[in-house]
């Protein structure tokens, strides 16, 4: 087996309630240790939700909020504004939190598919609908994120940084899902390799850096997303089935680090944190894996992000996550 990405034991997946970046700042920073993240705060208002967040990092393109949704425009405006001072609030907060740490430290953005699948052209159909806009848009995200990676390294220069792209939309898109603006239709299917190409183009940003590739929608690309890059996959574990198990198995025996969200997203009861690992032990004995390779092979993270939750609910979520890993790793069996 190849050296599997070496990481903490568990991480938030991005999003948090409130829109206090320091408070945001402070619990991530405290709840996870050795695997921080820069955490997202939506509920600030459009610039501050995952496709703003990202349109507001695009080089050379500019998105404003219409009615229907983001749509690219000609220039940057009040809203592009809004998500870049919004994002340089929250550098700046992770940044006070994050003085003399060195270890792996994880940031977010939208991946290119889920972001065509969103963004407007101007004619008000999705990015998706046009295979040209789609390269302009996938080019200016690589270059955008190269700047983003840059600047989070020099405020935390002894960050070993961890891209995660977040793609919920992936297989809907290559499945041929994705509604049309009138939503009588849908969007041809992409082709997977000109999906795979797009997102080896975009993962290729962090310059060798590994990259993790989120999605808690089902039916996961495991596949495809090793071939363009992943070093990680990001994914809601109750969404698995027994269909997923062999393209599991070969990412694990490929290296590849699995986040498996197992705690949920949403303010509800937590089970102890052995029965919150319970079904990563399971597949694990279904696949015939190794017990000890559990704890480097697993980063334990929450099912999705946790925009929707309570505050106190997210602080109790993160915390389990860590609770749940260190289950993982003293009882692999």
């Amino acid at each position: 087996m190849n050296d599997t990405l070496r990481l903490g034991p568990a991480t938030g997946v991005g999003s948090l309630p409130g829109d206090d970046a320091r408070e945001a700042a402070k619990t991530s920073t405290g709840t996870f240790e050795d695997f921080p993240f820069l955490p997202e705060l939506p509920a600030r208002g459009p610039g501050a939700d995952m496709i703003g967040r990202t349109a507001g990092m695009l080089v050379e393109l500019y998105a404003r909020v219409e009615p229907s949704g983001w749509r690219l425009g000609d220039r940057p405006g009040r809203d592009t504004r809004r998500a870049r001072a919004w994002l340089g609030e929250d550098l700046d907060a992770l940044e006070e939190f994050t003085q003399g740490y060195e270890g792996p430290l994880k940031v977010q953005a939208v991946g290119p598919w889920t972001l065509a699948a969103a963004l407007e052209l101007r004619s008000g159909q999705a990015v998706l609908s046009d295979a040209g806009a789609c390269r302009d848009l996938a080019a200016s995200l690589a270059e955008g994120l190269r700047l983003h990676l840059a600047e989070v390294a020099r405020r935390i220069p002894g960050a070993r940084l961890v891209l995660q792209l977040d793609e919920p939309s992936l297989t809907a898109v290559l499945r041929g899902e994705v509604r049309t603006a009138s939503g009588y239709r849908t969007h041809r299917a992409v082709d997977r390799q000109v999906a795979e190409a797009t997102l080896r183009e975009v993962a290729g940003a962090h310059g060798g850096g590994p990259v993790v590739v989120h999605s808690c929608a089902p039916d996961v690309p495991f596949a495809l997303l090793r071939r363009a890059g992943a070093a990680g996959v990001s994914f809601d574990l109750s969404l698995l089935t027994e269909r997923d198990d062999e393209r599991i198995g070969e990412a694990v025996e490929g290296g590849t680090r699995l986040f498996a969200g197992v705690v949920p997203g949403t303010d509800g009861p937590l089970s102890d944190p052995a029965g919150s690992v319970m079904g990563v032990r399971t597949l694990w004995r279904r696949l015939g894996l190794s017990p000890g390779l559990l704890a480097e092979a697993v980063t334990v993270t929450p099912a999705c992000g946790l925009a929707g939750a309570s505050p106190e609910y997210a602080r109790r979520a993160l915390a389990h996550c860590v609770r749940a890993a260190r289950s993982l790793a003293d009882d692999p069996e």
